[in-house]
């Protein structure tokens, strides 16, 4: 019973017509619990408030559940630990922090403002959605694999904030001493030109300033752009690793190819795989470890197998 659970509200299985049923139905009530909270800042609306408190009640008390379930089922989420770690692993997890999160305003919303801050928090349980369907999931995997990238190209813009920043200030601050006040004012202005947003309420007004400025903006469209790149790089790889197992059998492979590992296939070992599919595993590339995989080696979410379907052998 534990594992039909934990297929159904982990999972999402397409092929599960339980599962899939949940999804549409946990998906509807995020959001509808979303648009509560908005509709409740409408005063127009103010005379719906008891209907608004209802499906407020409700809602959380079915995100209760779900939580109790999947603290319940966590050992299935994390076969490699003990049951015990694997509850407070999940606890500890995004998932498990931002249910928590979102339900506890329901019961303190009276209190301090801290807690009824946490109302916003409900946003964040979109984010379940990547846990449903693997498209979304591939949003959140190229960010963590391009992450090292990510914040090296982060750590540039952050540099030539700062350096353009002083410098704006240096020039300007003498010309306009109440906009350009301090090197705060600088990095707020640096920040809408680097990033091209352009909110034009800091501008420069010395001759000197505006040429700086000119060659700061250009140097922003190139900044943009790096990030942009490797995210762009990043979603390709993923898509072409992406492949599903059970379309291979058919293809004429004649090469080794990278299979992405999605959730209908972690928590099954190598051997289940291979026999299911008729299919060689020579390799599991895992962070950035290469593991050689054994009958028994459990596959995790994320990792990346190089394979070869029999018939081209």
């Amino acid at each position: 019973m534990k594992e039909k659970i934990f297929n159904i509200i982990q999972i999402g299985d397409k092929s599960n017509r339980i599962s899939r049923f949940f999804d549409i139905f946990i998906t509807i009530t995020i959001v509808s619990n979303i648009a509560v909270t908005f509709m409740e800042t409408f005063s127009g609306l103010a005379f719906l408030s008891g209907i608004f408190s209802v499906i407020e009640y409700i809602t959380v008390f079915i995100f209760c559940i779900e939580y109790v379930l999947r603290i319940w089922t966590a050992g299935f989420l994390y076969p490699e630990v003990s049951k015990g770690r694997a509850r407070i692993k999940f606890l500890l997890s995004f998932d498990g922090i931002v249910d928590l999160l979102t339900i506890i305003p329901a019961f303190f919303l009276s209190g301090f403002v801290i807690f009824r801050m946490l109302r916003v928090a409900r946003i964040f349980h979109l984010f379940r959605l990547n846990a449903k369907y693997d498209s979304f999931n591939v949003i959140t995997t190229v960010l963590y694999e391009k992450r090292n990238q990510i914040i090296s190209s982060v750590f540039i813009v952050m540099i030539l904030m700062l350096a353009s920043s002083l410098c704006m200030y240096s020039v300007e601050h003498n010309a306009q001493p109440d906009v350009f006040r301090n090197a705060f004012s600088g990095i707020w202005w640096s920040m809408s030109t680097l990033l091209t947003v352009g909110y034009g309420d800091i501008y420069p007004v010395t001759t000197l300033g505006r040429v700086m400025a000119i060659c700061i903006a250009y140097l922003g469209v190139g900044v943009v752009a790096i990030p942009t790149g490797i995210i762009s790089a990043g979603f390709v790889e993923q898509y072409q690793r992406k492949s599903n197992i059970s379309n291979l059998k058919d293809m004429d492979i004649k090469e080794i190819v990278e299979v992405f590992v999605d959730r209908t296939y972690a928590g099954k070992t190598v051997g289940e795989l291979e026999e299911a599919h008729q299919i060689t595993i020579y390799l599991v590339l895992r962070d950035d470890l290469s593991v050689l995989p054994k009958k028994n080696t459990i596959l995790r979410l994320n990792d990346i197998m190089i394979i070869r379907t029999e018939g081209s052998e």
